[in-house]
């Protein structure tokens, strides 16, 4: 892995006019957190994209929809539909539903409240339109394998569940969920979600601070396999660590380095010896010097593997960064002139079939903390699922030319060279409020497909934000 590498974009003129893709709103109220997937997907048969979203109550008739998780049915003819799987579950963008495509051809969404209960949600269509009726909400309760015969009250330290990502392995599904002791544990499914057992938990770590390890995770489902599941995953929280990103897949049964060591098993139970995020690959260590600059507290972003076995992740970092964990955690009300700016960089990886070694670039400015109370958040970015060269960002500053743009902004970015340039094209331009957490949505190879959402964001259980969906032919967006 280089430990130093420099940020370099091809040239273009900030005056160059920003294209004018067809961008419409599909949702007048939603959000997403950055942990779950998929959270997007696409049907090209029926021209359909679903999205899934949580509605705050801070935002348009948040007092009638606030907490309600979501699905946006979004048609080619430009409708859009919106599905209530959980009303008034909570306002909060963690409970996000993860979906998958079953073989029958209905949908599956899991999803969970952000550790205020323990209990994995799921709900499964009527049939192949998601926008037709959905069966009956099912729950698996955690309680027991936190040690518990009641289930904890909300907001109980060490208790509670987090996140759904949903990914094959096998001929079997895996659900994983940050749950015991705030590990990455998972679930298991042999009837394509209809019904789940726990499976094991996939590492473990004596916490520091908040929570332990951010995972993403990826597999190559959308190109027909289910041979492995890959991932990459912090110690824990940014703000509570200088945090390193690892990275391992699952396979054959087993939890493997990069260069196909194995580590353990799968299927280990709570009070098994399992493994730590640091006996997997190094992907980047927190104190390496890049562009002159030292880099720590990274944080996941995004992961896919390409039907060539290619691994793409994105991930952020901060840049000489004096606070450590020294922040103003707690400045819920502070005014921006009072905190510190931190300064992010997003950087991108790539692993090549049968290496064991990631080619690692700094490729943009990330730009300060989006809020003072959350240090380590960003606009973020997607990399193409179809495309692994390409990538969505939602940047502050212009790629092109380091100007302040006042505002978040989502920009196209293409690399033929591993990462080490990126040629950047605007798509959005002159916002009135910022452009956040773009999702390259899979499922559709012929078309460029991203979601995002935009407006305010005070907090991830107060926004104001709509949901916007550009789609279009892979030339010249891809």
């Amino acid at each position: 892995m280089s430990t130093e590498q420099r940020v370099t974009a091809d040239a273009a003129p900030s005056t160059a006019p920003a294209p004018a893709p067809d961008i419409r709103v599909v949702d007048d109220n939603g959000s997403w957190c950055w942990f779950q997937d998929e959270r997007s997907l696409a049907d090209p048969a029926t021209g359909t994209v679903v999205i899934g979203a949580v509605a705050s109550a801070g935002g348009t008739d948040g007092d009638a929809r606030g907490g309600d998780v979501e699905l946006i049915v979004a048609r080619e003819d430009g409708t859009s539909s919106r599905i209530v799987l959980h009303a008034g579950l909570e306002s909060d963008d963690h409970d996000d539903p993860a979906l998958w495509r079953r073989a029958d051809g209905r949908w599956l969404a899991v999803y969970s409240r952000h550790k205020t209960d323990e209990l994995t949600r799921w709900r499964i269509s009527g049939t192949a339109d998601p926008a037709g009726e959905w069966g009956p909400e099912q729950v698996y309760s955690w309680t027991p394998l936190f040690g518990a015969t009641e289930p904890a009250p909300p907001h109980t330290p060490g208790r509670g569940v987090t996140y759904q990502n949903v990914h094959p392995l096998d001929g079997r599904l895996y659900c994983f969920v940050r749950a015991v002791n705030d590990d990455p544990c998972y679930l298991v499914s042999d009837d394509d979600g209809s019904t789940w057992e726990f499976g094991g938990r996939l590492l473990t770590r004596p916490k520091i601070g908040y929570v332990n390890g951010y995972a993403r995770y990826a597999s190559g489902t959308h190109h027909g396999t289910d041979d492995r599941i890959d991932l990459i995953i912090t110690e824990h929280h940014p703000r509570d660590y200088a945090t390193s990103i690892w990275h391992g897949y699952l396979a054959g049964g087993s939890l493997h380095r990069a260069d196909g060591t194995v580590v353990s098993a799968l299927g280990r139970g709570i009070e098994d010896v399992t493994p730590r995020a640091e006996d997997l690959t190094p992907l980047f260590t927190s104190g390496s010097t890049w562009g002159g600059s030292v880099m720590t507290h990274a944080w996941t972003t995004d992961l896919r593997r390409g039907a060539d076995g290619r691994l793409v992740a994105l991930f952020t970092a901060r840049a000489d960064d004096a606070l450590g964990t020294d922040t103003a955690r707690h400045a819920w009300d502070a005014p921006a002139h009072e905190v510190p700016a931190i300064d992010h960089r997003l950087f991108r990886a790539e692993l090549a079939p049968g290496a064991s070694t990631w080619e690692v670039h700094e490729i943009a400015v990330a730009g300060p903390q989006l809020m003072p109370h959350e240090e380590d958040y960003t606009g973020l970015g997607a990399i193409d699922p179809d495309d692994l060269d390409a990538l969505w960002a939602s940047l502050e500053t212009d790629p092109r030319d380091g100007r302040a743009l006042g505002v978040h902004e989502i920009f196209h970015g293409r690399t033929a060279d591993g990462g080490a340039t990126i040629t950047w094209n605007p798509v959005t331009a002159e916002s009135a409020g910022d452009n956040l957490r773009p999702v390259a949505i899979p499922g559709d190879p012929g078309r460029a497909t991203v979601t995002w959402f935009r407006g305010t964001m005070r907090r991830s259980q107060d926004l104001d934000t709509e949901v916007v969906l550009l789609s279009g032919p892979r030339t010249p967006l891809g």
